[in-house]
């Protein structure tokens, strides 16, 4: 008998619209003879699926279910396709793990963690790898701590310390622009990250585990027609984006084995993107953040590593379902 799986989308924050194209590309590439796949929407109105014809029925939160036709359906797994708040976040990870329900993404606590572009280069940088400088503010931040970003070597970016899709983001190059981008930021998150500047290429690898192994996709180069790689650069193609890189050997096994040692520090599961930029300098790969939730939308960057490695998504998002039953 076929498992029943949830894919989960939407959510309570900005980039819903990033979960719902998600969403679209997942539920096209589901082997339906392995899996009966429901759509859920996490939406602010409530949790419901919607039927082909277009009815909403509600999901039971006591446990996760839904009743339709008259029939209880209760889920064997979760595929998460949901962005930002309340998927990538940690706080579904924590409600599925009280039920008992297997999921393809990380933990609550990796999650949560790695939603926190600060503490998760803190903690990367504890565990020996390289990461840029930088200051963590809070609302209403300290001057002593104000202080400390200004002392950073220019240019800076300036970005929301939570969330993703790289939304109310900035690169600054003179001090006297540092306050604007900040309350730019701030207008995303109470909590901001000032990172200094790397000069050097930025590359992209998704990774995840299968049958118990951690294998790590082809890699993307990212090359921004702008400053950098924001929110257009993302989504809109404002950015060219080369996979597999045409990168050396040398540089790209550096990433590689820098990304497998990131998803076993962070305890990652299921398939994560991490980001980075090779510093020319150091000769280093420096890492930017995790994403444990990456884009599987047309345009997102992990479906063309799939394919790039040879994979169908049909056949990838079939072993990350597996994966999470072990």
């Amino acid at each position: 008998m076929k498992k029943k799986i949830a894919l989960v989308t939407g959510g309570y924050s900005g980039e819903s619209v990033i979960s719902y194209k998600s969403a679209e590309t997942m539920f096209a590439n589901i082997d339906e003879n392995k899996w009966d796949c429901y759509i859920i929407d996490i939406h602010p109105e409530g949790w419901f699926y919607k039927t082909k014809a277009g009815e909403k029925i509600m999901v039971d939160k006591n446990d996760f279910s839904i009743t339709w036709a008259g029939n209880k359906i209760i889920f064997d797994a979760v595929l998460v396709g949901l962005h930002g708040t309340p998927g990538e976040d940690g706080k579904l990870q924590g409600y599925f793990d009280c039920l008992h329900i297997p999921y393809t993404s990380c933990d609550a606590a990796t999650s949560a963690l790695t939603f926190n572009k600060r503490y998760t280069v803190a903690v990367a940088a504890f565990a020996g790898l390289h990461v840029a400088r930088s200051v963590h503010l809070f609302k209403n931040p300290a001057p002593s701590v104000l202080q400390q970003a200004a002392e950073l070597t220019l240019p800076v970016f300036v970005k929301p310390n939570n969330g993703g899709s790289s939304i109310g983001m900035s690169k600054v190059m003179k001090a006297e622009d540092l306050p604007a981008a900040i309350e730019k930021a701030f207008k995303e998150d109470d909590q901001v990250l000032v990172e200094e500047f790397i000069a050097g290429r930025e590359f992209t690898i998704g990774v995840f585990r299968s049958k118990g192994k951690i294998i790590a996709l082809p890699i993307t180069e990212i090359i921004s027609k702008k400053d950098f790689f924001d929110y257009e650069a993302k989504y809109e193609g404002a950015s060219d984006e080369i996979t597999p890189a045409n990168v050396e050997e040398t540089i790209a096994e550096k990433i590689r084995v820098v990304a497998k040692q990131a998803y076993e520090i962070f305890n990652c599961s299921g398939i994560v993107r991490i980001d980075f930029i090779y510093d020319e300098q150091s000769k280093l790969p420096v890492m930017l953040e995790i994403n444990t939730v990456p884009g599987q939308s047309a345009a997102s960057l992990v479906p063309q590593q799939v394919k790039a490695m040879g994979w169908s998504l049909k056949e990838f998002y079939s072993a990350l379902i597996e994966e999470c039953f072990h």
